[in-house]
């Protein structure tokens, strides 16, 4: 543990649950790195994830975006080439990426888009592509022929969601350079988005417990009756 972390620590009730202005405020003040940390959301869900009616996966526009410069790649082909450029794509290409990918291990990019008709050649991928979490997916929106669509959202801020194996979902929230009300505003909307997204099979309670964090600070829990505030 660095000096700065354990200054930070001092500022952290670890047995308080925290508003979720509170929390961003706390996570902001606790940001003591010299970059713009980015501050982070754990929300461990009551879901079984070894069963697949208990998935909780998707995907949602921030208000305030992430703060990041995200490089998007689209498999297209036909008119949806352009379509996806003048969306502002960085990559755009056919069976050529592919290739890319799977001879140069070549991964210059955030986020993979593709149309259903290119699916087919992407599934090439699944091996390099599904352990990294850049598979596209109908779920979280990047598969579809609205590319232009899909890649002026993934721009303005959209995040996704999936829980992982041990039922709790990471997402990053945005910078501490935001401020707490701006954050505040993203986390508001990311926990509407995943109340909407409880799995008719989970039983008993949903939202197990709720923390935030900057990259390099303390977890700070927020209390999860007041998420919707």
């Amino acid at each position: 543990m660095g000096k700065n972390y354990i200054e930070s620590a001092k500022l952290v009730d670890k047995n308080a649950l925290y508003t979720p202005v509170e929390a961003m405020e706390l996570a902001v003040k606790t940001a003591k790195a010299k970059f713009d940390e980015t501050i982070e959301l754990a929300v461990r869900l009551g879901v079984d994830p070894r069963h697949a009616d208990q998935q909780v996966r998707g995907a949602v526009v921030l208000p305030h975006g992430t703060g990041k410069t995200v490089k998007v790649l689209v498999f297209a082909k036909g008119d949806k080439v352009k379509e996806a450029q003048e969306a502002g794509a960085e990559f755009v290409g056919a069976e050529d990426l592919v290739e890319k990918i799977q001879k140069e291990n070549w991964f210059d990019f955030d986020v993979v888009v593709a149309t259903p008709d290119m699916m087919g050649v992407v599934g090439r991928l699944g091996r390099v592509l599904g352990p990294k979490g850049l598979m596209p997916n109908p779920k979280s929106g990047t598969v579809t022929f609205d590319v232009a669509k899909a890649v002026q959202e993934i721009k303005a801020g959209k995040v996704e969601y999936r829980v992982d194996k041990t039922s709790i979902v990471h997402v990053p929230l945005g910078k501490k350079s935001f401020g707490a009300e701006k954050l505040a505003e993203n986390f508001k909307v990311l926990m509407e988005a995943l109340i909407k997204a409880k799995p008719a099979a989970a039983k008993g309670q949903y939202i197990k417990s709720i923390s935030v964090s900057s990259t390099m600070g303390p977890g700070v829990k927020v209390n999860s009756s007041k998420v919707l505030e």
